[in-house]
């Protein structure tokens, strides 16, 4: 651990080797935020957060939505309560055309057949992959995407992954299409960065000089294909004449993929003497996916709406989390306070989404992961397998196990790499901030209670 600590932080948003001019475009017309987390650093929690507002646990999904026997041997639920309050229920409800296309994974797939449609949540139209139901995009040769054919309720595309994005691009500029003249709410959530990577051979070729790490090269070409296909979104609401009114939001579900196979020398070709490591990047903090250090879900966040929020900004101060999304973005369309017309955990941040001073949040973030009964993936390089609670306060983060071992605590402003863990030094700090994260977590001891 102290080896890979030693590493110097670079920027979270830094590219190596590929160009993303397009993710670039939405940068130079808008502001990024250094310091946005997910609330959870695996996808069907994040996903729930983003969409509810609320911490994740309140729905008793803490990990990935898997089979229903694997979920219930983990306390888990098999989908998102459909009572829940959503972010798209609302904009739909004030008269927006609202659409899911990409990844759902808040239920359906595996043996999850009867589970609700997205309809149910408040999208009008959806195209979703194997981890949902209804019409979706599916992989051929893929066993997940064979047991979800199984399924049906929907219309299936058979298609190769790195069609996908492409898929889901074209949907979403039809919906949009199909419904001029009336304000939309829509989700965009590829799927072809999520491993496996599996992009075009003619796109992987540009990438065999530029790394020898044949997964490396792999994740060069699908992030390639990613960026045009958001380049090819971003030109069709130009040319429907939506570009100028529309609030664009660029995230990250969690941080990049940390398989144990990515440092495990049989995985590579013979002859192979290069550095086994997985890819994605993570400016330099630590930790990696399945992990509640940095790393694991602290990720990039862009927003952009011309003549609304200045260009070119960067806001290294405000403390941003997937679940103040709801009610920001309510009070951005002009529906009202968000906290005044939903109940969430998340908090109106949009006086500094508009480019105003930075924020102070009114209460601070906390995390959960791998605490529940049942076990959960973990990070396959074992440094960065972190303690199972977090609580982020200001410029301070601890991290602390739920039986109350393995406490660290770090000065994110000093030490944003968390290499330097100051728990003797701060015991009084840290002792008021895990006892505020403690409670937090016995509020949701009891699986069976979302509502906690």
């Amino acid at each position: 651990r102290d080896l890979v600590r030693s590493r110097g932080l670079g920027d979270v948003y830094k590219r190596q080797h590929v160009n993303t001019p397009n993710i670039d475009r939405i940068a130079e017309g808008g502001i990024r935020f250094t310091n946005f987390y997910v609330n959870s650093p695996i996808c069907s929690p994040s996903r729930v957060a983003l969409n509810t507002g609320c911490y994740p646990m309140r729905y008793s999904i803490h990990s990935y939505i898997a089979g229903s026997e694997a979920n219930r041997r983990r306390a888990m639920a098999d989908y998102l309560d459909p009572e829940a309050t959503t972010i798209a229920r609302v904009f739909q409800e004030n008269g927006y055309a609202t659409g899911h296309f990409g990844k759902w994974h808040m239920g359906g797939g595996r043996d999850l057949g009867d589970v609700p449609h997205p309809s149910e949540y408040g999208f009008d139209q959806s195209l979703v992959s194997f981890e949902g139901i209804g019409d979706r995009v599916l992989f051929p040769g893929d066993d997940l995407c064979e047991q979800s054919a199984t399924l049906g309720r929907g219309e299936i595309i058979w298609a190769l992954k790195h069609r996908s994005t492409s898929i889901y691009v074209d949907s979403a500029l039809a919906f949009i299409r199909r419904n001029a003249g009336k304000p939309f709410y829509l989700h965009l959530f590829p799927n072809d960065v999520h491993d496996p990577h599996l992009p075009d051979s003619s796109l992987l070729a540009r990438y065999v000089e530029t790394t020898g790490n044949p997964w490396e090269q792999r994740f060069f070409a699908v992030l390639d294909e990613l960026d045009r296909q958001i380049g090819r979104f971003i030109d069709g609401l130009e040319a429907m004449g939506e570009l100028g009114n529309t609030i664009l939001v660029f995230a990250s579900d969690n941080g990049p993929t940390d398989w144990p196979f990515y440092y495990a020398r049989d995985r590579y070709p013979d002859g192979y003497e290069g550095e086994r490591y997985p890819p994605g990047f993570t400016g330099g903090f630590f930790g990696r996916k399945w992990s509640l250090y940095e790393g694991g879900i602290r990720v990039p966040f862009i927003i952009r709406w011309k003549g609304h929020i200045p260009e070119g900004v960067t806001d290294n101060r405000t403390v941003l989390a997937a679940m103040d999304l709801f009610p920001s973005l309510i009070t951005l369309a002009g529906l009202g306070g968000g906290e005044e017309i939903i109940e969430a955990d998340g908090e109106d941040m949009s006086f500094a989404l508009l480019g105003g001073q930075p924020l102070e949040r009114n209460t601070p973030l906390m995390w959960e992961y791998a605490s529940n009964p049942g076990g959960s993936i973990l990070p396959g390089n074992g440094a960065y397998v972190s303690p199972t609670l977090a609580i982020r306060e200001g410029e301070w983060k601890l991290l602390i196990n739920a039986d109350s071992t393995g406490a660290e605590l770090y000065n994110l402003m000093e030490d944003p790499a968390e290499q330097n863990n100051l728990l003797q030094e701060e015991q009084e700090l840290a002792g008021e901030l895990a006892s505020r994260l403690l409670s937090w977590r016995r509020a949701f001891r009891d699986p069976a209670a979302p509502g906690t």
